[in-house]
């Protein structure tokens, strides 16, 4: 069974630094794709970053590439994104995402197949 946990959310001033993780348990890390994804009431699910735990690749969605930083430890089976910089645009609900794969540019919501319940991210100006 594959289980996904988020933590880490909260409300944090704008400009200011969040590191969110996902506890990850019944995926093969070394083949599959981690993402993770954000939502605002009314809106769709928007893509934020994904990596691959065999290559250690990454890739990142236009509004956050350069501020927000997608991670892993395998010893802990855990996925972060570190978000700094934080601009009250991303508030939102985060999703982590999985998916077995072999690149990691699934950016579309129907592509991954296991998803966590979210975290709150709310960012104040």
């Amino acid at each position: 069974q594959v289980l996904l946990v988020e933590s880490g959310g909260g409300l944090v001033q704008a400009g200011g630094s969040l590191n969110l993780s996902c506890a990850v348990s019944g995926l093969a890390f070394s083949t599959d794709v981690m993402g993770w994804f954000r939502q605002t009431p009314g809106k769709e699910r928007e893509f934020v970053a994904a990596i691959w735990w065999g290559g250690r690749s990454t890739y990142y969605g236009a509004s956050v590439k350069g501020r927000f930083t997608i991670s892993r430890d395998s010893a802990k089976n855990t996925v972060y994104l570190q978000m700094n910089s934080l601009k009250p645009e991303d508030t939102a609900t985060y999703y982590c995402a999985g998916r077995r794969g072999d690149h990691i540019y699934y950016i579309r919501p129907t592509e991954y197949d296991y998803w966590g319940r979210g975290t709150q991210v709310t960012v104040s100006s």
